[in-house]
């Protein structure tokens, strides 16, 4: 028998394996809304214990992670229906499998994470010519250096920005508005309800450490908005939109009031510098 693999993560990133375990989850369904075989594969062959998460975490919580996962994919894809030849960058990838999901065989694909996530996943996951990996705190801007943006730019976070600082958050915001002429950002977004549900019922509720906790929640998505002139909104939707068909009365009651109450949205904003934006209006316009 081949030896399980041992969990070295620090504490923030242990939780990657939460949504892990969601997609691993989903995938074993008659009937899965979302099939990420390699979750599954990474999970039989981690040496953790998953009991807490599986006996604490809800069928909601399961669910709202392979909803962000169908969120992300369609946006990429409708990204490069846009710009096919596009880079899409994985801001704190974890052991997400997106790209071989989403590949056009054209896009180039980054994923980015902290040392001791990438070097876990070069062992689970391998790495094709366009799909290049990226070892730097988001936070750092050397890295921002490999990024090819001549043919479009999509970020992409899942579950990430929470756990930074609103202020360096907005200053990530603002390297990115310098950096480039335009680009897109797709990520979830908590609710201050939403944040406080996440850490009593998701973080603790699956034996993650207290340091891992969410450390923001917006009511809306315009707050993004007051941040920089050159940020726009162009999507906030609730997690669980066109997602909750299919699922016994229960499991829908519940979807329907996460939205109605806010918990969790999916957001999409574009940075664009003023002159690239005139430039581009002005084009439309004749």
């Amino acid at each position: 028998m081949t030896a399980k693999i041992p969990v070295r993560l620090g504490k923030i990133q242990e939780t990657l394996l939460l949504p892990l375990w969601g997609r691993a989850q989903e995938s074993k369904k008659p009937d899965p809304k979302l099939v990420d075989s390699g979750a599954v594969r990474i999970i039989e062959e981690l040496d953790y214990d998953f009991t807490a998460i599986a006996k604490n975490i809800s069928a909601i919580s399961q669910l709202a992670w392979v909803a962000r996962s169908l969120h992300t994919d369609n946006t990429i894809i409708r990204f490069l229906e846009v710009h096919p030849d596009a880079s899409v960058v994985n801001l704190g990838c974890g052991l997400d499998t997106t790209f071989e999901r989403v590949d056009n065989g054209r896009l180039r694909f980054y994923n980015l994470d902290l040392p001791d996530v990438i070097e876990m996943r070069n062992r689970f996951i391998g790495h094709a010519a366009r799909n290049t990996v990226i070892t730097a705190s988001i936070m750092e801007q050397r890295w921002l250096d490999q990024i090819d943006d001549r043919n479009g730019l999509l970020f992409i976070a899942a579950g990430v920005f929470y756990y930074i600082q609103m202020e360096e958050l907005q200053a990530f915001f603002k390297v990115l508005a310098e950096r480039f002429a335009s680009c897109d950002i797709f990520f979830d977004m908590a609710s201050p309800r939403g944040m406080k549900v996440a850490n009593e019922k998701i973080i603790e509720g699956g034996g993650m450490d207290e340091t891992a906790i969410l450390k923001w929640g917006l009511s809306s998505a315009k707050t993004f908005e007051k941040w920089d002139r050159r940020i726009r909104v162009i999507r906030e939707f609730p997690m669980f939109r066109g997602f909750r068909k299919g699922y016994p009365f229960r499991i829908r009651n519940g979807l329907w009031l996460t939205d109605f109450l806010k918990i969790m949205s999916m957001v999409h904003l574009r940075i664009e510098t003023l002159n690239h934006y005139m430039d581009k209006t002005h084009l439309q316009s004749r």
